[in-house]
């Protein structure tokens, strides 16, 4: 479910042309074409929602975002301002040009019906997880379970304890913060608003987020 939003744009795009402006529901997907240029901003508008994403180049999806490579390109494993988000290839698909929370997580993976049964007991297999939103949205544009890769997850706190352990612990955003990603190329941006509610990525109740494509003037 999508509805668009009328109230005040984040500080960062305050100025732009705004292209769309809408809403994905608790647990939805959402997906865009990001041309080159243009900005995508996330707006966590409940705070402590982790928002999954997976990014292709719109013309040729087989050249999509690469965890291991952007991870390589900046020497961490955090993604931050500043941030380029890279393919397989090196090119650069989009910029983290803005950031209100401080860092997000590019290791802890998308949810699926799968994990959820082994992490969390046989009763949670039927329970909608990221991995089905990708699905879904991926199928609107051709693409299938094989073009599913390493996610990012914006907003999810991941840390890495020092003897390597993930953890996955209540976030550090809050109601209304927002993201801004550039994109450096055309790129399809496909979004799972996290359905999870066996862990503290979204506070164990998933809210709505905002989505916003512009351009400067």
């Amino acid at each position: 479910m999508m509805e668009t939003h009328d109230s005040a744009l984040p500080d960062f795009v305050a100025t732009h042309e705004v292209l769309r402006d809408e809403v994905a529901a608790r647990r939805a997907p959402w997906s865009g074409i990001v041309r080159e240029g243009e900005f995508l901003t996330i707006v966590d508008l409940f705070g402590n929602q982790a928002v999954d994403c997976l990014i292709y180049d719109a013309e040729d999806t087989v050249i999509r975002y690469s965890a291991p490579d952007t991870i390589a390109a900046q020497g961490n494993i955090y993604l931050v301002k500043g941030s380029v988000l890279r393919a397989g290839t090196g090119d650069a698909l989009m910029t983290l040009r803005h950031d209100e929370v401080g860092r997000h997580d590019t290791i802890g993976g998308a949810c699926s019906k799968e994990s959820n049964s082994l992490r969390y007991g046989q009763h949670t297999v039927h329970q909608h997880a990221c991995v089905e939103n990708f699905l879904a949205e991926g199928a609107r544009w051709g693409l299938g379970k094989r073009d599913l890769v390493s996610n990012i997850n914006w907003y999810m706190n991941v840390p890495v304890e020092p003897d390597g352990v993930l953890g996955i612990v209540d976030g550090i955003s809050a109601a209304g913060l927002s993201l801004t990603l550039r994109a450096d190329r055309d790129v399809l941006v496909l979004v799972s608003n996290c359905p999870q509610i066996n862990n503290p990525c979204n506070g164990f109740d998933p809210t709505p987020v905002r989505l916003i494509v512009s351009r400067e003037p």
